[in-house]
């Protein structure tokens, strides 16, 4: 019996390799649930921001006034009309918020029923930083976005 324990391998490993997939599992969630708070936090401080904003247009008698916002193709080779109005907060126009202070990124794909129909963007999480992670030069605080349509 004891010659038939040495031949076969401990359940040892095994268990050493579930208990370190489970702390691998146990860490990768604890990152997910610090990452989705930090997102919430940021949101919610952009929501503020865009709160502050819209304030401030309506109390104005000559601030920025809304426009009629069209989405672009994810090429940006062809505009869409939406049933939104708002302002735009890049210059190259493909995020904005609308009068009712949603944000929406408004880059859709390429249609053709798109064309004669139309697109109905779904509002997105706002963030501080607009086209945070692209190249040099593409990205700018929510702040100075805003700051810019007020004409600061």
């Amino acid at each position: 019996m004891s010659d038939q324990n040495s031949l076969n391998p401990a359940p040892a490993p095994v268990d050493a390799t579930a208990a370190w997939r489970e702390r691998q599992r146990a860490t990768a969630a604890a990152h997910e649930e610090v990452l989705a708070t930090r997102q919430r936090q940021e949101s919610a401080a952009a929501r503020e921001q865009i709160t502050a904003f819209l304030r401030r247009v309506q109390s104005q008698k000559f601030g920025p006034q809304p426009v009629e916002l069209r989405a672009h193709s994810y090429d940006g080779g062809t505009r869409y009309k939406t049933p939104l109005t708002g302002w735009y907060l890049r210059k190259d126009e493909t995020i904005a918020i609308d009068t009712a202070g949603n944000f929406y990124i408004l880059t859709v794909p390429g249609s053709l029923s798109a064309r004669f129909k139309g697109v109905t963007p779904t509002p997105s999480e706002p963030t501080l930083v607009l086209g945070a992670g692209g190249k040099d030069g593409e990205s700018i605080d929510l702040s100075a976005a805003l700051a810019r349509l007020l004409g600061k």
